[in-house]
């Protein structure tokens, strides 16, 4: 039916996850109702793929596996995924060109000025 392997992750009594790994839909369906099947994925190789009762999916997980997750899974995991702070990036200002002319400039100027000032210093009085 399908090249994609499909996943199927649920949660154990104890609270661990349980991913279960099938090669074909027949197993899925001893266990779970079909409902339709997949035709509004924005990804092409999920659609047409069934939708079951009792599991959110299919979903993308790499390039040649179909996801399907239990509701309560699908909200723990979302939750995390959510929450999880990005790194800042550090962005550095950069000066634009004119900004940078001018900077530079002033620099020039100074040190001329200075320059100028020390040839002429204690002689201006005399």
């Amino acid at each position: 039916m399908t090249s994609k392997k499909i996943r199927v992750v649920t949660r154990e009594t104890d609270g661990e996850l349980r991913t279960r790994d099938y090669d074909d839909f027949a197993d899925i369906l001893k266990v779970h109702a079909q409902l339709g099947i997949e035709d509004s994925s924005t990804d092409l190789t999920l659609r047409g793929l069934p939708v079951f009762r009792g599991l959110i999916g299919p979903m993308p997980e790499g390039r040649s596996i179909a996801r399907y997750e239990s509701p309560e899974v699908f909200e723990v995991l979302t939750k995390e995924w959510a929450s999880q702070k990005l790194p800042r990036r550090r962005r550095r200002r950069n000066l634009g060109s004119e900004e940078q002319t001018t900077a530079t400039l002033s620099l020039v100027m100074d040190s001329q000025y200075d320059d100028i000032t020390s040839e002429f210093g204690d002689d201006q009085g005399d």
